[in-house]
């Protein structure tokens, strides 16, 4: 059952009401297509429209009396005043083509034309069908670098044909896969990108903000900083250790906020601007036939509102897949007219047939591979609601065999023999029905991470944690390597997580590949050593470790040593407790196991002893020193073992949510990355390891736009979940 905050916050989604005391509606409002009430077929469909400026919507005050939601009956007086694709105003005379539609809605021409290519053939404001459309040849895809807003640019005298086709009478064929009508051909390379040109560079800019701000601040504040704790500062000289547990820890330099004072600083998109590499990001989203009504409005919106935040030097490219792959967008700079155009692109998609994410996938590495210049940053986000019953299928289930989900994955994108990841997949599985299993193995293969969209209200937020990470890159193909100083002292494991990484053959030494870094992100690894007997020193020289990595901004590859680790070694040594910092991390890599061991345990069908699993995991983490001291992460790891058992209650339970909830936390656990799961986004929720401050603010950020309000800069709840229902006992 759906929260009253759950259906306000879907209708914020779909932007069809605004909050509107009953005294201030105009009962003699001269528009006569106007209406209180919509149909529910309308209200489910999936013509939301994004809007290039969703910041700047306003939302009528609250009256103590206006407790109820209304349709804004300005949405009908704007659309005749209003592009509803561009949301750009339209007057005659302004040089811009204005058609009018059979239902009496108008819209630029070059928008709707650009509508009616990809397919579209009902209004975009009241879904009715048309018996006439607008088409426009040749391609109305202009040159890169002289597109406009409205690129309608050719001389009138050009041999430039618009026609108004009228559409044969529809036939009923409900079992027929409907292809998109008037798409131009794609090329058999996508080499045609848009030029990164002699843009200045941003994070030139920002670091020279930066230093006008702080000119105090050292260079190595920008560095990588490494820690490490042993397990006890001591160890008699008598005693050896076999498992001796040594901790790295690994910080990235933080963000920092650059403050306009010309601005006014409530307003979230002034708030900061941190220097970081920009992205070349390829969105593959599905848009099969269960993504339509709700889903694919929301959809759009959480797009449009990623569009909003990319900067003049991120590329985005878009495709969309069902039965087929399509690339809607290239490969293009976001620049105030790449953006709209980006925006006219998604708003035009239409969800229809079936599921084939190993196509979409194919079509999002062509982008990365063919480009012709590269972005530092390089990421590719998947959505999907559904199976793939293309290229994997389940029945291999009968036959107790996996399948097997690297064939959805391109050679190119899931990093081969070399070292680390070129091109994470992030994937999002979104609703109950989507292959939770199969999103978790391509953003595990691919060194991406894996988020579970339970509720529909919460995708935009999803989005906007993820993309705040990826546009605050900092440290660029980081290697950690950890050598041994005393000649007895030898490595015998390293806990990395999913992070690849080796021990040499004498176990001198060992090497982590951690790849890219968010701003102000940690990680931490457990490193378990053997340590000899010393006959006379005070101490004992343990390790060193180093880290080599690219700086994004300078280009320069970047070294840091680390401080040798050392413990004293008296003749006998007290009982000492372990270091919190070393209790933490391993609590963190125990109730991750137990997580693992529980999902395993649930795919038999033994649930009683998955949750036994947890419940142990648990009550072993009550007892630790760190949980005693009420530490934060340890709070958040009960809090989620909690969860996962409440999502364990029965097999129904388990099939539509538990899987992907369990999947999403062993993804975060495993990257030491955030993941969106159940009500992780929300600032009251237990569950927010990993999040960095930049992915805080884009949260934030998304939950103002939900909003509608400019100056909303608190952390807005959003849909309740599964957490927050009443649970069977």
């Amino acid at each position: 059952m759906v929260s009253k905050w759950g259906k306000v916050k879907l209708a914020l989604g779909l932007n069809l009401c605004t909050y509107v005391p009953k005294r201030t509606l105009d009962d003699n409002d001269d528009s006569g297509s106007s209406s209180s009430t919509v149909s529910e077929s309308e209200r489910h469909s999936g013509t939301a429209l994004i809007s290039p400026g969703m910041a700047d919507w306003d939302v009528a005050p609250a009256t103590p009396r206006s407790h109820v939601l209304k349709l804004s009956k300005s949405l009908s007086r704007s659309s005749k005043k209003t592009c509803s694709i561009c949301l750009a105003s339209m007057k005659r005379g302004d040089g811009h083509a204005i058609f009018t539609a059979e239902c009496s809605h108008s819209f630029h021409f070059q928008c709707i034309a650009s509508n009616v290519k990809h397919g579209n053939q009902v209004c975009p404001v009241c879904r009715a069908e048309w018996k006439e459309i607008p088409l426009q040849f040749p391609s109305l895809d202009p040159p890169i670098g002289r597109a406009r807003v409205n690129p309608v640019d050719w001389p009138q005298n050009n041999a430039l044909m618009t026609v108004i086709r009228r559409l044969p009478t529809a036939r009923p064929t409900p079992n027929r896969h409907i292809s998109p009508l008037f798409q131009v051909p794609e090329p058999a390379m996508f080499d045609d990108d848009e030029s990164l040109g002699q843009l200045l560079n941003s994070t030139e800019k920002s670091a020279s903000d930066e230093s006008s701000i702080d000119g105090c601040e050292s260079r190595d504040n920008r560095k990588v900083k490494i820690e490490t704790y042993p397990e006890i500062p001591a160890v008699s000289r008598s005693s050896a250790s076999e498992n001796f547990t040594v901790l790295v820890h690994v910080n990235a330099p933080g963000s920092v906020s650059v403050q306009d004072p010309g601005k006014n600083q409530v307003n979230l998109s002034q708030v900061s601007q941190t220097p970081r590499a920009p992205v070349d990001l390829v969105t593959v989203l599905d848009i099969s036939g269960s993504m339509a009504g709700t889903k694919l409005a929301l959809l759009k919106r959480a797009m449009g509102f990623v569009i909003q935040n990319l900067g003049p030097n991120d590329r985005l490219a878009v495709i969309a897949f069902s039965s087929t792959a399509r690339r809607l967008f290239p490969l293009r700079r976001m620049s105030e007219t790449g953006r709209q155009q980006a925006l006219q692109a998604v708003n035009s998609l239409v969800a229809n047939g079936g599921t084939n994410i190993a196509e979409g996938l194919r079509k999002g590495a062509k982008i990365m591979e063919d480009r012709r210049e590269k972005n530092p940053v390089a990421s590719i986000i998947l959505l999907s609601d559904g199976q793939d019953t293309y290229t994997v299928s389940n029945n291999s289930a009968s036959s107790q065999q996996q399948p097997n989900y690297k064939r959805l994955l391109p050679v190119s994108i899931h990093g081969g023999n070399s070292s680390g990841f070129k091109i994470p997949v992030h994937a999002f599985g979104f609703g109950a029905d989507h292959d939770a299993s199969s999103m978790h193995s391509i953003s595990d293969i691919s060194g991406g991470t894996f988020s579970f969209i339970e509720t529909e209200g919460v995708m935009q937020d999803a989005f906007a944690q993820c993309i705040g990470g990826l546009l605050s890159v900092v440290v660029k193909e980081l290697q950690v390597s950890i050598e041994c100083l005393h000649p007895g002292v030898c490595l015998s494991s390293l806990k990395a997580g999913s992070y690849p990484n080796r021990l040499m053959s004498d176990g001198r030494m060992g090497t982590i590949d951690v790849g890219d870094l968010y701003a102000d992100e940690e990680r931490d690894f457990l490193v378990s050593i053997n340590i000899p007997t010393e006959s006379s020193c005070a101490e004992t020289s343990l390790l060193k470790v180093k880290c080599v990595y690219v700086d994004p901004f300078t280009k320069e590859k970047v070294s840091i040593k680390s401080e040798d680790l050392r413990i004293k070694r008296p003749e006998k040594a007290g009982q000492e407790s372990v270091l919190i910092e070393v209790d933490r991390q391993q609590n963190r890599l125990r109730a991750a196991e137990a997580m693992a061991q529980a999902r395993a345990a649930a795919e038999k069908g033994d649930l009683v002893g998955a949750t036994s699993i947890l419940e142990n995991s648990r009550k072993l983490l009550s007892e630790s020193e760190s949980a005693k001291s009420h530490d934060r992460l340890c709070v958040a790891l009960d809090a989620e073992l909690k969860e996962m058992q409440e999502r364990m209650a029965s097999r129904h339970v388990y099939e539509a949510s538990g899987r992907a909830y369990i999947l999403s936390g062993l993804s975060s656990h495993s990257w030491q990355r955030a993941t969106a799961r159940g009500d992780s986004t929300d600032g009251s929720s237990l569950v927010q390891t990993y999040q960095t401050p930049s992915m805080v603010e884009m949260v934030t950020r998304s939950q103002a736009t939900l909003l509608a309000s400019p100056s909303a800069q608190r952390l807005v709840r959003p849909v309740w979940s599964f957490a927050s229902q009443p649970k069977p006992r």
